[in-house]
């Protein structure tokens, strides 16, 4: 019974690369969209495998062999492994709220960009640099 690894949705970039990680989709899944999926498969990519699909089934049906299945077609590949990488930056900055920047640091950088705006604030800043 195949194992479904991953099930992308609406388009798909697919990479080529050098060994050891020959074929690379990237993607979003249905379960964590707007996170960036990436599955490199450690194997050479088919020599018909296209540069982009549309929705992608990725699934386990052997020890070392996966099929990624697209509308029309499927490929078999061979591959001694598939790691997966999920962007997750967006849900974790979410969870986490930005520190403040303290006042001083904030009103400093002010004053320093309002005379770089100026010839005359830049000429100081250029003396204060020495």
């Amino acid at each position: 019974m195949p194992d479904t690894l991953a099930s992308l949705r609406g388009p798909v970039s697919c990479r080529r690369g050098a060994a050891p990680l020959g074929l690379t989709l990237i993607g979003e899944t249905s379960e964590h969209p707007g996170e960036r999926t990436e599955l490199a498969f450690s194997a050479a990519a088919p020599a018909d495998f296209p540069e982009a699909l549309e929705g992608a089934v990725i699934e386990r049906v052997g020890t070392h062999q996966y099929r990624i299945a697209s509308a029309p077609r499927e490929w078999l590949i061979e591959a001694t492994a598939v790691h997966v990488h999920r962007d997750i930056a967006v849900p974790f900055y979410r969870a986490l709220p930005p520190r403040r920047v303290p006042l001083a640091k904030r009103i400093f950088w002010r004053v320093v960009l309002a005379l770089a705006a100026t010839r005359t604030g830049l000429a100081l800043l250029r003396r204060l640099r020495r």
